[in-house]
């Protein structure tokens, strides 16, 4: 259940929005409510809801002011209530990210549309940085699902996007981060840091992963052999695609192919690619 805290000074609308809106049917549950920012932040510090519905005039403290504070307290997301004469007011708060402004009176429809966007993008937060945490070992051979990354690109710097996009376009040619920086117009120890704050891997660690686990797909398929598989993956020199494969998966490409986890890889991937849906 999603935990909801409205913060409105006008008892009318705050009670409406309290005990009026279907809330169990949206899968949310309004953990308080206040009259003010300042109690509104108070009770965020003590609840840690998962969303802030907030007006943005109130006294003591307005809602966008509550918002940022609460903040750098923790992650959440906010929903702004507003009136016609201060929506453009309510827009220039966009620095904050917050997630959508509602004109009042509140639309249930659109409020139930707004909330279950944001439980999509909780879930899919949830893979994001399950996925992160899985990567951070490189003893073992962990899936790169690059879709997941780009899944989440609101969460990315931009030129690390576009340097995952080339990996996984372009896996197959001759890749470098120094390359990739200059086409992007920023230096390589720039990218670099970028790259491996957002991942936790460094920018070889992820191409030779995602290169590795497109050799164990064509290897399922049979219809190449070792070396042509090599060649396919961007590996310039078949004794360097066995070294990196079997550090990787810990295991020669025949070993690999033998031992029949090439199956059950390709089922993690799906599984993978399945949750972030």
């Amino acid at each position: 259940m999603l935990k909801v805290l409205v913060v409105e000074d006008e008892e009318i609308i705050r009670r409406g929005l309290v005990h009026t809106v279907d809330w169990l049917s949206m899968g949310c549950t309004v953990v308080g409510d206040a009259g003010d920012g300042q109690e509104g932040l108070q009770l965020i510090q003590q609840l840690r809801p998962d969303l802030v519905i907030t007006d943005i005039r109130m006294p003591v403290m307005n809602g966008i002011e509550m918002v940022e504070q609460a903040l750098r307290i923790f992650p959440l997301h906010s929903i702004i209530l507003t009136s016609y004469s201060e929506f453009e007011y309510a827009k220039r708060a966009i620095s904050l990210k917050v997630f959508e402004y509602l004109l009042k009176p509140v639309d249930e429809v659109k409020l139930a549309g707004v909330i279950e966007n944001i439980k999509r993008e909780i879930r899919q937060d949830k893979v994001f940085d399950d996925i992160i945490k899985k990567t951070k070992n490189i003893d073992e051979f962990n899936l790169i699902a690059l879709d997941v990354y780009l899944f989440a690109e609101n969460k990315l710097n931009y030129y690390v996007s576009e340097t995952i996009k080339r990996i996984k376009n372009d896996y197959h040619q001759k890749l470098s981060i120094e390359g990739i920086a200059d086409e992007l117009g920023v230096s390589p120890s720039y990218l670099s840091r970028k790259f491996k704050e957002a991942t936790s891997q460094t920018f070889l660690d992820i191409l030779y992963k995602y290169r590795i686990q497109k050799a164990v797909e064509l290897l399922e398929t049979g219809k190449c052999r070792i070396y042509e598989i090599s060649d396919l993956t961007g590996f310039s020199e078949y004794k360097n695609f066995c070294n990196v494969f079997k550090k990787y998966t810990g295991t020669s490409p025949t070993d690999f192919m033998k031992s029949g986890n090439c199956a059950v890889v390709i089922n993690q991937s799906k599984e993978v690619i399945e949750d972030m849906k």
